[in-house]
């Protein structure tokens, strides 16, 4: 394993929240990235267990019975609680209305609708009142996250963002998590190297983008569910 790039990741990260002031929140999407995250914070903070940062997830009421699964095996392994919030009542029967069972896949713009109102919305609320949030972003992801930074700004929620796993290769992630015994969804297992909604995510074959599993019908320079703004501003 390499070991240089944990052991940056560690200082980076120390050093980072060792600065930071007031309430702070880690994604967590139940992908191995955010699992690595949260273990190089428990190993670097460990004193973020016992309540010092909120682990969170969004649950779009459009998870894989898999994930779902995995969502408990991970509060068991990392003995911390990952608080689930999910969209308006109203706003997903309205949504629901609009869309049916697949009208996502109709256009770009209907998807980042439901995108909108099963994440981004929820998520403006999570972050309300915090000054920080870490994500298991990844420049190597994507075209679209081309250019990430450990730390930026996010002006869409106007707070510090930290991603700690911006310069991390797919070996870098694929040997921590070896070395660490981190346990994944099992999606992984069959084919999947992205997982979000089941509407909207495949299993991918040998070769493919990461990403080309998520929303497959749609232009890869602009696959983003909208919690994630391409534009990049260092803080």
């Amino acid at each position: 394993m390499k070991f240089g790039v944990t052991t940056l990741s560690n200082q980076v990260l120390t050093s980072i929240l060792d600065k930071i002031r007031g309430p702070m929140a880690l994604a967590f999407s139940h992908q191995a990235e955010d699992a690595v995250v949260l273990h190089l914070i428990l190993q670097s903070v460990p004193e973020f267990a016992s309540g010092g940062l909120e682990v969170f997830t969004l649950d779009t009421e459009k998870l894989f019975p898999e994930t779902l699964s995995y969502h408990e095996e991970a509060e068991k392994f990392f003995k911390v609680p990952i608080k689930r919030y999910r969209p308006d009542g109203d706003a997903i029967k309205k949504l629901e209305e609009e869309l049916g069972e697949w009208g996502m896949r109709e256009s770009p713009e209907k998807r980042r609708l439901c995108c909108r109102v099963r994440k981004v919305d929820v998520l403006g609320k999570v972050l309300a009142g915090k000054s920080a949030w870490i994500t298991g972003l990844r420049a190597a992801q994507s075209v679209t996250r081309t250019g990430l930074q450990v730390l930026e700004y996010d002006e869409q929620n106007g707070l510090i963002k930290i991603n700690p796993l911006a310069a991390w290769s797919d070996e870098d992630l694929a040997a921590y998590i070896e070395e660490h015994r981190i346990p994944l969804n099992p999606l992984y297992s069959q084919g999947f190297k992205s997982i979000g909604c089941a509407p909207c995510t495949r299993a991918v074959q040998e070769g493919e983008d990461i990403r080309a599993g998520r929303w497959w019908w749609e232009n890869p320079d602009h696959k983003e569910c909208g919690l994630h703004n391409n534009k990049r501003k260092t803080s």
